[in-house]
Parts: structure tokens; sequence; C-alpha cells
């Protein structure tokens, strides 16, 4: 979809005060924000000079009272939108109120801006924007929000890895027409067909007179006598239920929402409503489809006190037409996409929503902190499917199999280590890895001489209790620490270079050679310790890297840390310093770890020792 504006007033003002704004409207049906502020960034074109392009990042803010968002001027003072418009573009407010904008969007932080004179409008404009549909806003607004509904993208499939959050997305936008009796679910597996999507006869019970050989009524005590016979009657189900409320109440929307969608065989089981699909630009069905026999009769009983004069052949029954009410809604799993593969013609007939793998946040709009707890170690959720989620993708070339946050379900914030093994693990030993084998370092288990590999028994006991300490080696394998209360602290202590604090009273500052030569403070030696052992070993990944130096076990907080990890941290660190705690190093093949610089003397004597005994090639002495 391609949104198209003529430049407001004060789009085109030079005073700060005044903001570049977008509707309820556009923010509902273009944008689809739902968080209080958002960063994007606008791909910037002019379609009259077509050698102006420019990338411009821009906060966008919600403004409760009316539910618009409103551009802002940037927090760090970088160029922001409004200063394209009239410093690069050299746009003003006398000249070119009767311009427009058009932007496209590319994904749900990056959008494509085209500048369009109107006298080029019609030339140029829609040769690039392709066949993308148009979302409008004429300069009276009131007009568009007068029916919002025919924005509204009446078939749509959420799809993405599991754990997302497709049909919270789908409860959202239906929630509150639930709540009205307004929404049908269903769920879509293997062995779904026409007759359990739209309806068939079935068997059922009926109560009858029983009668004698002669034809004659029994009675008992002068009450006639009765039995239960086998009798078929039609029995509608999900889709006619929706169909039918959508006809009986075309003033209201009526949603159909078909759950794991591509788990059925989809052209079995809608059949010839297949066609239905089709909108007209009135939202209703283009083409018909003819009802059998027993459809028929069952629709005209249900609309026989429906008022359809408009549509005489659907009250009758004997076609079927989609109302411009009814919206259908649909979620799919991309890694169960090879159950039953949707053909192409079946996908044009449906827009398509793709949500991404991200942080989690509550109905507020707040970030989740979930933790998975082994007794008194806590890790961070997300850190955790964020490293996965690479290794998954490394191994399978695919973001298919992926995890999303809400893969498996928290109990306040806090994931425990059954639900983990059972939820977690399960599906990536038997789901992910099982056909690309357990070689990967993450699956090592050097404790174990007789087999070395982490294979799924091994998280349970003989008792059938989890076996926590192969949990806790799974998680270390992926270069994952526990969170410390010290590493969660607003007052934590912040060591300098030479690790002097700065109440510190004996302050030391000595200095420290590698393989003599140097002369270092703690944390700068450590780091030099690590960037020496790197050039020696090029071809270690970051998470080779980091299980190496982790099998020192140095008691320091954070000692080293994979990328992912260390921007997790940091992420819900309440430590104002946090950043100043750690170095990066980049490794040969391009990968980043993060070091920790945070060593008073004790510390540094731990290191030295630990690195000195491994053998590394690597010698340290203070000088």
């Amino acid at each position: 979809m391609i949104y198209i504006s003529k430049f407001r007033s004060n789009d085109l003002n030079p005073s700060k005060g005044k903001q570049i704004e977008f509707n309820k409207t556009v923010i509902d049906n273009f944008f689809e924000f739902t968080d209080r502020e958002h960063i994007v960034t606008f791909e910037c074109h002019s379609i009259l000079h077509t050698d102006i392009k420019e990338n411009i990042r821009v906060e966008l803010k919600l403004s409760p009272s009316r539910g618009d968002y409103k551009i802002y001027q940037n927090s760090d003072g970088s160029k922001d939108l409004k200063d394209y418009f009239l410093e690069t573009l050299h746009l003003k407010s006398d000249e070119n109120l009767g311009d427009y904008f058009a932007i496209k969007k590319k994904t749900s932080a990056i959008y494509i801006l085209y500048y369009i004179p109107k006298s080029t409008l019609f030339s140029n404009f829609f040769s690039i924007a392709s066949s993308d549909q148009f979302l409008f806003i004429p300069e009276d607004l009131e007009k568009i929000e007068e029916k919002p509904e025919t924005l509204i993208p009446r078939q749509i499939i959420y799809y993405g890895a599991p754990g997302t959050g497709k049909s919270h997305s789908v409860k959202r936008e239906t929630e509150e027409w639930e709540k009205k009796g307004r929404v049908v679910r269903t769920t879509f597996h293997p062995d779904s067909d026409y007759s359990t999507f739209v309806g068939a006869y079935k068997p059922t019970t009926e109560s009858v007179q029983r009668y004698d050989i002669y034809n004659k009524p029994i009675t008992k005590d002068g009450q006639p006598v009765m039995e239960q016979v086998i009798t078929y009657e039609f029995v509608a189900q999900a889709f006619l239920h929706a169909y039918i409320n959508a006809w009986k109440n075309r003033e209201e929307p009526e949603f159909l929402i078909i759950e794991e969608i591509n788990r059925g065989n989809c052209a079995q089981i809608f059949g010839d409503l297949f066609q239905l699909l089709d909108r007209g630009d009135d939202g209703y069905s283009e083409y018909s489809v003819r009802a059998d026999k027993d459809l028929q009769k069952h629709l005209t009983n249900a609309f026989a006190d429906v008022v359809l004069d408009d549509y005489p052949k659907v009250k009758s029954g004997e076609v079927l037409i989609l109302p411009k009410n009814l919206y259908l809604r649909a979620t799919m799993n991309t890694s169960d996409q090879s159950l039953f593969p949707i053909d192409s013609a079946f996908k044009r007939r449906w827009d398509w929503k793709y949500i991404p793998i991200a942080k989690g946040k509550d109905n507020d709009g707040v970030e989740l902190n979930w933790m998975i707890v082994i007794d008194d170690k806590r890790y961070d959720w997300w850190t955790f499917v964020k490293t996965i989620n690479k290794h998954v993708f490394d191994t399978t070339n695919s973001e298919d199999k992926q995890l999303g946050f809400f893969f498996c379900k928290a109990k306040g914030d806090i994931i425990d280590v059954e639900t983990f093994v059972s939820k977690v693990v399960f599906y990536l030993w038997n789901d992910v890895f099982k056909d690309f084998g357990f070689d990967a370092p993450i699956f090592a288990d050097k404790e174990d001489e007789t087999n070395p590999k982490l294979s799924f028994d091994k998280f349970y006991n003989i008792d059938g209790k989890v076996n926590k300490s192969k949990v806790i080696l799974f998680l270390t394998n992926l270069g994952l620490t526990p969170l410390t209360s010290l590493e969660d602290s607003d007052t934590n202590e912040f060591l300098d270079e030479d690790g002097n604090a700065k109440d510190t009273i004996n302050k030391d500052f000595s200095k420290y050679s590698i393989n003599e030569v140097g002369s270092y403070s703690k944390g700068k030696v450590v780091q030099q310790a690590v960037e020496m052992y790197a050039k020696t070993h090029p071809d270690m990944s970051a998470e080779q890297f980091v299980e190496q130096w982790m099998g020192l076990k140095v008691n320091v907080p954070n000692f080293i840390e994979s990328k992912a990890t260390y921007e997790a941290r940091v992420m819900q660190s309440k430590d104002i310093r946090v950043h100043e705690k750690a170095k990066s190093v980049t490794l040969p093949n391009g990968d980043i770890i993060y070091v920790s610089n945070q060593y008073n003397p004790s510390r540094i004597n731990e290191f030295i020792s630990k690195v000195n005994a491994a053998n590394w090639g690597i010698t340290i002495k203070k000088v």
C-alpha cells in the first residue's frame, strides 16, 4: 500500500513548534503503530530531482487525546523530515502547498518517501508506484473518517515464526467485536475439510412417539411412550456461522478467524468458496457461488426474517456472496509451511502481514523482562531467544524455525526450568536440529567422555525430573551467563582502567606485560590478552571464543560476552555507566565480542593465574 497526501501548512512551516503529523486513520490503516513512540527511517526521494536521495531518521510520538502521531525535532539534533523538505528540497509554504508526498512501506521501521510536485503527479509517479494499493487522504479528512472500514483489508494472513504474537495481533484487532458476539473462530488441521468448515448433514437423536406393530401409539399410564431415533440434519460450521451473522447485520463487522491456516489443505477446505475471496471495490464478492440444495435449504431458513431486497438470491440461498462487513483473519506459522503449501492463486487473494521476532511488550506497551530461572540462577529470556535464533538460522539457512518471544508462556515473568525443557529444548532438539546433527559446540558435553554430545535424554534424570546441570551446560555453551545482583544494581561500583573506584583509599596503579612486552593497566591487559588470542585463532566464531574463555571460570561479572548477550544485558540494565564497563573486540572473522574491564587487584590476579595456566602462549606478568 502507498499513502499519498497533500502538504499541510504545518508540514512546510519553518517553526519547529509546528509538527508534521499523521492522523489516526493513517496510523491505523497504513503505519499500524501500537507503541507510544516509534523511530523510523525515511528513504527520501524527489521525483523532480532524481539525484536527491537522503535517509532521514525521525521520532514519532503519540498524541493520546487525538490518537495521531507527530514528528518532533530529533532529540539528538540530527536532520529531521521538516529539515529535508525546507533545507534540501527548498520547499516553501506559499509555493508548494499544492504539492504531494507519498510514502511506501518497506519494513516496519523503514519507509520510502517521494516528494511529488503536483504537475508530475500523474505523468511520472504511478509508473514508479507499480501496482500497490493506495491510501489517499484528501484535504477534507472527515470524508474518509466516515467510513474507515473501506480501507481495512478484508482478508489478512498474519505470518511469522512460532511465538511472535500472531494470534495476539488478531485478538487485539477483534477484541471489541468479540465482546459483541461478532467473532467466529476455527482452527485448521490435517483432517479439516469442506464439511468441517462450512457444514454438512450429521446424525443426531430425536425423541419420537413409539408405535406398535399395528401402527398404534403406545402409552403407559395414559402417557405416550417415547423412543430415541437417529435422524440427520444439516449442521452449520464456522464459515456459515460467520456468513449468516454478517448478512443478518451488515452495519457491524463480522470476523471469521482461522488459526493455523496452513495446517489444513486450503484447496480442499474452501472448495468452490475460493471464488468468493475476490472482492470488488464495494467489499462484496465479485463472483457468486451457487449453493447445493442442502445448503440452500439451510440458508433459506436462516434468512427467513432478514430483509435482503438488494440481494434476493442471497436471501433465497440460491447463491453465496461475501458481504462487505465479513472480514477473514488467519494466522500461519512459517515453521509449518511444509504441511500443506498454499498455492499462489489462494495467496493472491489475501493481504499478508509479517509479524517479526521482537522483544515482547505488555498491553500498555511496556517491555517484558522474562527470566529463565534455575534455582538461584536467572538467565535473560530475550537474550536466549536472540542467541539461539542465530544458531537456528546458521544451521537451517531459514528464519522459519526461529523462536518468537512468546514461544512459551511465563508465569509472572518467570519461565521455570521444567517449562523451558519441555517446550523449548524439546522443540529445538526434535523439530529444528535433529535433521542437521548435533556437532556444533553448543551441543558439547565434555563432562561425558562416553557420549560427548548433549542428547535430549540427558535433560532428564532417571526419576523423570529435569537435570538442571545439563540445562545450565546448554546455556553456558550458548555463551549466556546468569544475571547477578551486582549487574542489576543502580549503585554498581565503577572501576577505572587501573581497577580503582572513586572512593578507593589506597589506589593501585600496577602495570602488566604480556610475553615480556608492554606496560598495561588492569583493564587494558585483559583486552590485549583477548586480542592476542584472537589473532592466533582466526577461524573461531564468537560463540566458540566465548565458550573457550568462559572455561577459565574467572569470577568477574560479565567476563566475556557475545554481542547479542551484551546488547540484551545493556538494554535492561539500570546502571547508567554500563556501557563503560566492557570493551568490544572484533575477531578476525568479523564477529564482535565484549570483554569486561572491571578488574580490581584480586580479580586481575585470578585472571592472570588462570590465563597463564591455560598454556595458550600468553604469559602475563606484573612489571
